[in-house]
């Protein structure tokens, strides 16, 4: 019993490992400020990317249309690297996505197009930035109270609904 249980905690740790991915690729197209496909430079078809350690705006949320234009006028058309692990419940690869050497949700997180991702109390990867980006009042940040988007669908539901 106790070799079962090590062998299922040996493969439940090296799981995502084994979904995970890197490659490099080209921006196709922007959903939102935190949904973007990327075409694989090694061919096929674009894969659908969900940035991981922040949360944007939803595109009917106030500050959404303003996040999906800034990640558009970055990345789109423009060559990537892509470091997947694993997928989310829509189907598309979680992500950490790379544009000149510059981590995308760093960058959204600083100019204030998107919230760092924390969960059970912790701050998410991109704490610093936001803080920098409230203290500026940079992007959602001018608005007196920005809703965090977790907030927003569970008040209004999602903008596809």
């Amino acid at each position: 019993m106790r070799r079962w249980l090590a062998a299922l905690a040996l493969f439940l740790a090296l799981a995502p490992a084994a979904r995970a991915a890197s490659f490099h690729g080209t921006v196709t197209h922007v959903t939102d400020g935190d949904t973007l496909w990327v075409r694989p430079d090694h061919g096929g078809a674009p894969v659908p990317l969900r940035l991981t350690g922040l949360d944007a705006p939803e595109i009917c949320q106030a500050f959404g249309p303003q996040a999906a234009e800034a990640l558009r006028a970055r990345v789109l058309r423009q060559p990537v690297t892509v470091r997947t692990h694993g997928s989310d419940d829509y189907g598309r690869q979680l992500a950490r996505v790379e544009h000149r050497r510059e981590d995308l949700g760093r960058w959204l997180v600083r100019h204030g197009f998107a919230w760092s991702a924390g969960f059970h109390g912790r701050t998410g990867p991109y704490a610093r930035e936001q803080a920098l980006a409230r203290g500026e009042h940079r992007g959602l940040w001018a608005a007196p109270a920005p809703l965090q988007p977790r907030s927003f669908r569970r008040r209004f539901g999602s903008c596809h609904s």
